[in-house]
């Protein structure tokens, strides 16, 4: 009888063993698959002289995700997001968005094709009200000639009232709207990273880029641009790339997780995946 139990006990244990392995696998397929990628990179990399800044770098971050892109100080993490907006052109490799190669494009016409970004350090125009900051992204799409700007003619004024209205009902959203005539530089600084998020929103992007939104903020700002985080890309139905270094918020929101050491992908994964990873514990921590 006893032999008879332990034997149950025994193939329960290996029947256990294999289906975690087979769920292992298969969320790593998942993680690793490709399909259905709104941005792709194929071998991209960048040299500035001997230096070589993102060394080979693949990515797909599919539709409707939030992707967070991390590494240590100096692991090229911004200048990949240079590349994706066409400050930078790569030395090598491809980038696709919507399926379509947008390596050799300047950065506007990669912004009306709907890629949009915040920066590392926030950069309001300081003489400009809220509202005016929001302002100066809608013009990306402006329908109206430099014609119809002299003469104020019925689609000039038909545009920037549609235009108006639209960032007025970004602000709104935001809980920005009652200081839409105050400085854009005056506003505490939890409300400047808003308003960032909201003037690329006003880009009408389909993927957002967020460079460190997180810089600066204490505990309380963390939790709500958690919140904000998934609020936009439920609301507007947006891709988000994630570019920071609090963990926290990074394991809070992000879906799926690269991480980049000296230029170079070493892991990608699933959050508890990548906060137990020897390698990245190791780029983090050293020997």
């Amino acid at each position: 009888m006893s032999g008879s139990t332990e034997q149950n006990a025994s193939r329960r244990t290996q029947a256990e063993s294999i289906l975690t392995e087979a769920a292992h696998t298969a969320r790593s397929q998942e993680v690793t698959d490709t399909s259905g990628a709104v941005l792709r990179t194929d071998k991209c990399t960048i040299r500035f002289g001997g230096l070589i800044a993102v060394n080979s770098l693949d990515m797909a971050v599919r539709e409707g995700e939030i992707y967070g892109l991390i590494g240590p100080n100096g692991a090229g993490k911004t200048t990949v997001f240079n590349l994706l907006t066409g400050v930078y052109e790569p030395t090598e490799g491809e980038i696709y968005f919507q399926g379509k190669r947008i390596d050799s494009l300047r950065p506007h016409q990669i912004a009306r094709r709907g890629v949009s970004r915040t920066f590392q350090n926030i950069r309001l125009f300081p003489g400009m009200t809220v509202l005016e900051n929001v302002l100066t992204a809608c013009h990306i799409h402006s329908r109206q000639s430099l014609a119809d700007a002299v003469f104020r003619t019925p689609r000039f004024e038909r545009d920037e009232r549609e235009q108006r209205e639209f960032c007025l009902e970004l602000l709104k959203i935001f809980g920005l709207e009652r200081f839409q005539n105050e400085g854009g530089t005056s506003l505490p600084y939890g409300n400047q990273r808003r308003l960032e998020i909201v003037r690329a929103l006003a880009t009408r992007p389909k993927l957002l880029l967020l460079d460190e939104p997180a810089a600066g903020m204490n505990p309380a700002e963390q939790e709500d641009l958690i919140e904000l985080i998934r609020l936009v890309r439920d609301r507007f139905g947006l891709t988000i790339l994630l570019v920071e270094h609090n963990m926290k918020v990074v394991m809070g929101i992000c879906e799926r997780i690269q991480v980049l050491d000296y230029g170079k992908p070493i892991a990608l994964g699933l959050p508890e995946e990548i906060r137990n990873n020897p390698k990245v514990i190791e780029a983090y921590l050293g020997d």
